[in-house]
């Protein structure tokens, strides 16, 4: 903890110099805060200083009720207050023409610096958590009722308009079981239609190459994706069938829901899918992805894979003021199955091979298993693209009520660069808020006011957050510091922090950190490239080699570079074949890029440790032999 203090004090006294102010007093409070409170004072508390900010700048004025828990003298708080004299009128609290965003952004970096540190939370905040779970559960049961027939009429049409011909396409991919679709003002894709393990749990609790060994299957999947066309080698190995329990409905494995950490203040809830559940969501996963990310309109209206188009339209947001960054709470889980069903309901062998992979029931601790009105929660591979489209769809119900008339074609396509979705992360025009937020809580979401921005000048999207066009995103900590080089992941986590802070500009905080790292790396702390793996220090001073790569006779400088210990996971027999197979048609025929280890490790690592060894220098460095 002490660790914790000293460097959010390095930290504070350099953004006071940033801003020709001093820190000296709110280190005493913080200090004075952290001995009574201890580590929710830094994790819970302090953050709420920011989320504070974020409103005023939003309002154009700070209130008291915007800081609850820091005392005030006269329009502002006392702590940070002097960063805060030069956003806001320290008299009134109203916002300053021209407001310093170093202090902004100082205010943020010092409330947020240990937001999102990975500390579990307590068992209370675990059970608030599955608490939560079921009454999301049972309000979106009662979504689904008031649902009215217009707002379903309107969700139906713009479903069709917009994605209707990119869900005919893949609605005939899964009929046809493969891809062979070539079209030069379209799109361009062949193969099969692929399952394929992920690296995390499952339901079951199989974990790697345990996976290709499968003996469950549900009797709702064997009606689509038969078990003896996805899960065994090839036909000579249909005696594997005999060895599989296919499970009709009422015996179907549950997804098991678990709390993993998020904050402090509270966990974030996923639910861990039975293995040929997720294996087969895959499936449909790859192709609806590539479908939409290979479409021209579709793929400018949402993300998947790259964050970057939100982030730039935020920052455009917050220079112009005219789009707005909305974000939903509970985003996953407020997604109805009845949602989902209204967007395929015209497409009848992806609507059947999307319910087949869905889980109907959730193992929820604390109440038992449920049976599930939502879609599925964040574990299911289907998750996050059917939540993004669903969001895409309720916008343009909105948009449609604010024009009062049936949207066209051309209506969408002058939406684009001003519309956006990734996830739970929304952009829209600031002219349909309104509207907007009306008809996502009319389909039973929740928009989060608290980080949805669309007056003033700041915006968040994506992991970034804008004022007035400049770049305020804070660098957080991930972990706690490490007391020991045996703390590999805690080492690994502070290299990274120090880079960061670098890249932001805090080269004095920086140097500090290199401080306490260095003694527990060895002394080995070089300066390496930023592409390196290495644990190693990013300058704007080039690198230095103190030797070379044997075998290619490369420039080299000597490090620690981290290696993460793969579980022990050997497979043979058909299982290794199946894997062997699959890899090869994800490969498209070409020799797959596998380790050549790949039958005896497999899964998440479970460990990592570090070991000397030598970086490359690819663009060059000077030599100090």
């Amino acid at each position: 903890m002490k660790s914790l203090t000293l460097f959010w004090k390095e930290l504070a006294n350099e953004l006071a110099g940033w801003c020709s102010t001093s820190t000296a007093l709110d280190y005493n409070k913080l200090e004075s805060r952290v001995e009574h409170e201890g580590m929710e004072f830094l994790t819970i508390t302090l953050p709420t200083f920011a989320k504070g900010l974020e409103r005023a700048l939003e309002r154009g004025k700070m209130v008291p009720q915007d800081t609850p828990g820091f005392a005030w003298r006269s329009g502002l708080p006392l702590f940070l207050r002097g960063f805060l004299e030069r956003v806001f009128d320290p008299g009134s609290g109203r916002l300053l023409d021209e407001p310093c965003i170093d202090s902004i952004f100082a205010i943020r970096q010092l409330s947020m610096v240990f937001a999102k540190i990975l500390v579990p939370c307590s068992d209370a905040r675990n059970e608030e958590a599955m608490r939560k779970f079921i009454q999301c559960e049972l309000e979106v049961r009662s979504a689904d009722k008031n649902m009215s027939e217009e707002d379903v009429s309107a969700f139906r049409r713009l479903s069709t308009l917009v994605f209707g011909q990119c869900l005919s396409d893949v609605d005939k991919i899964i009929y046809d079981r493969e891809v062979n679709l070539v079209d030069e003002d379209h799109w361009v894709f062949a193969g099969k239609v692929l399952p394929k393990h992920g690296p995390g749990s499952t339901a079951e609790r199989l974990l790697g190459n345990r996976k290709f060994e499968q003996r469950e299957w549900t009797d709702r999947l064997e009606s689509i994706f038969p078990f003896s066309e996805y899960a065994i080698p090839n036909w000579r190995y249909m005696y594997l069938q005999d060895r599989v329990d296919f499970r009709e409905p009422g015996r179907e494995r549950p997804v098991r829901v678990v709390p993993v950490p998020k904050t402090l203040k509270t966990p974030r809830i996923i639910a861990i899918e039975p293995t040929c559940m997720q294996y087969m969501q895959q499936a449909v996963l790859a192709v609806l992805i590539r479908r939409i990310e290979q479409d021209d309109i579709l793929s400018r209206l949402l993300g998947f894979t790259y964050q970057e188009p939100n982030r730039l339209m935020a920052c455009e947001g917050s220079l112009s003021g005219d789009l707005a960054t909305l974000d939903l709470s509970e985003a996953s889980d407020r997604v109805s199955n009845q949602h989902v069903r209204l967007l395929l309901r015209n497409f009848r062998s992806l609507f059947e091979a999307v319910d087949a992979t869905r889980s109907r029931k959730a193992d929820v601790p604390g109440h038992g298993v449920i049976r599930l009105a939502k879609f599925a929660s964040m574990g299911s591979a289907l998750c996050f693209p059917f939540e993004a489209m669903t969001f895409l769809v309720i916008i343009l119900v909105g948009i449609e009520r604010e024009l009062n008339r049936q949207m066209t074609h051309k209506d969408i396509m002058s939406l684009l660069g001003r519309v956006r979705v990734y996830g739970d992360d929304i952009i829209i025009p600031v002219e349909y808020v309104r509207c907007v937020i009306s008809a996502l809580e009319d389909f039973g979401l929740q928009v989060n006011r608290d980080k949805s921005f669309w007056t003033g000048k700041f915006r968040e999207s994506c992991g970034g957050d804008f004022y007035d066009g400049v770049w305020v995103t804070p660098v957080r900590i991930r972990r706690e510091f490490p007391s020991g080089r045996k703390q590999s992941r805690e080492l690994i986590s502070v290299v990274s922090l120090r880079n960061q802070l670098y890249s932001a500009g805090l080269w004095s905080t920086a140097a500090w950190l290199d401080d306490q790292i260095r003694p527990l790396l060895g002394g080995i702390f070089p300066i390496v490239e930023s592409d390196s793996a290495a644990l190693g220090r990013h300058s704007l001073l080039p690198p230095k080699g103190n030797g070379t790569v044997s075998d290619h006779h490369v420039l080299a400088t000597r490090a620690w570079m981290p290696v993460p210990k793969l579980p022990s996971s050997p497979l043979g027999n058909e299982g290794a074949l199946l894997k062997c197979l699959l890899s090869l048609e994800q490969s498209n025929g070409s020799e797959p890029a596998a380790d050549s280890e790949h039958l005896v490790f497999a899964g998440r690592s479970d460990a990592v440790y570090i070991k000397l060894g030598w970086t490359p220098l690819q663009f060059g460095g000077a030599a100090t032999y």
